[in-house]
């Protein structure tokens, strides 16, 4: 019998995993026949799971949606992958802290005492590094409004909030009116999240940052939205320079212009920086640190000519920075050993 059960479990377990699965495969994961595995489906139907028949060469199975599914079942890998995500979650969303804590001593409540105990052995302590820069934290509502609008293939329609968090009113220079998206996919970078979206108007994508994102109208006109890649979402995000960021607040902030393209520099820029295109070749690049000096450091593993530097702190830096160079470089030399 406990083998029975725990062989359900697994079933149940894979069904959540996947939209659909082949018969034979399922069998096959679980080292039954073909007919143990409709015999356990049946169970899996009698404890309330609408477990769904499809039908196509080969037949499947899937889980069903709508109704009322009983308690969520975990398998013990499940369990303990749940309990380390919410203690290493980025705090990137406001007023969810409590509720990640009640979540995870939820679950820790429901778990069997073996599982309990492998769980609380990873008690974890998140410290801030400070070379990624989270955006303010994102509204739950906000949240919910884009993730609703991607699930239910609606279009969106939003105010986008200025650098410094303000929707300017009409009349003001900086006024847009609402934006109208297909809202395709949700990427969290460097501590930001971003939505991946196609203008309804000019049908071109966009990269939007969602703590920046007032929802008017999150039930829009359908659409059908399209494949998107692991290369698109890097292309869209990594490698975008307008992807809406603004520069980190450090004490010391400098720019220049860099001889690579735009898309080269955003990609391996220092979180919190911003770049902005010139042309196919150049960009100008905005990035903050501790000092001068570290500002100065940061240009330089560009490996690039740096022009328009601004403001004259930064390049006090670079030239001292320059000197230093020269002499450790002098100092290799004549400290180096003689070779044989």
């Amino acid at each position: 019998m406990a083998d029975t059960s725990a062989r359900i479990l697994r079933l149940l377990s894979l069904l959540e995993a996947r939209t659909e699965w082949l018969g034979a495969e399922l069998a096959t994961r679980l080292g039954v026949s073909a007919r143990t595995l409709r015999r356990d489906v049946h169970t899996l139907r009698e404890l309330g799971y609408p477990v769904e028949a499809v039908k196509g060469p080969g037949g499947g199975y899937r889980l069903g949606s709508g109704g009322k599914l009983p308690p969520l079942v975990l398998d013990d890998d499940q369990a303990i992958a749940i309990a380390i995500a919410l203690q290493t979650a980025p705090a990137t969303v406001a007023g969810i802290d409590d509720a990640v804590t009640r979540a995870l001593t939820t679950l820790r409540q429901v778990m069997p005492a073996r599982l309990r105990a492998a769980s609380e052995a990873f008690e974890l302590t998140a410290l801030r590094n400070y070379w990624e820069f989270a955006a303010p934290p994102i509204d739950v509502a906000t949240l919910q409004a884009v993730g609703a609008a991607i699930r239910t293939r609606h279009t969106l329609r939003f105010d986008y909030r200025s650098p410094d968090g303000l929707i300017p009113d009409p009349g003001e220079p900086d006024f847009t009116p609402p934006r109208e998206v297909e809202p395709h996919h949700l990427v969290v970078w460097a501590g930001r999240w971003y939505l991946i979206a196609r203008d309804r108007r000019t049908r071109e994508w966009g990269t939007y940052r969602v703590d920046r994102i007032a929802p008017r109208n999150p039930a829009g006109a359908l659409f059908t939205p399209l494949p998107l890649t692991g290369e698109d979402l890097t292309r869209l995000v990594i490698q975008n320079p307008d992807r809406g960021d603004t520069t980190a607040q450090w004490p010391c902030r400098g720019s220049a212009t860099i001889d690579l393209p735009a898309g080269v520099v955003a990609r391996w820029a220092p979180g919190g920086s911003v770049v902005e295109h010139i042309d196919e070749r150049r960009c100008t690049l905005t990035i903050g640190g501790w000092s001068w000096m570290a500002v100065a450091g940061l240009f330089v593993t560009f490996d690039s000519d740096l022009y328009d530097i601004e403001p004259n702190e930064l390049g006090d830096a670079l030239r001292q920075l320059a000197v230093r160079l020269r002499k450790a470089r002098s100092l290799t030399r004549r400290e180096a050993p003689e070779r044989h």
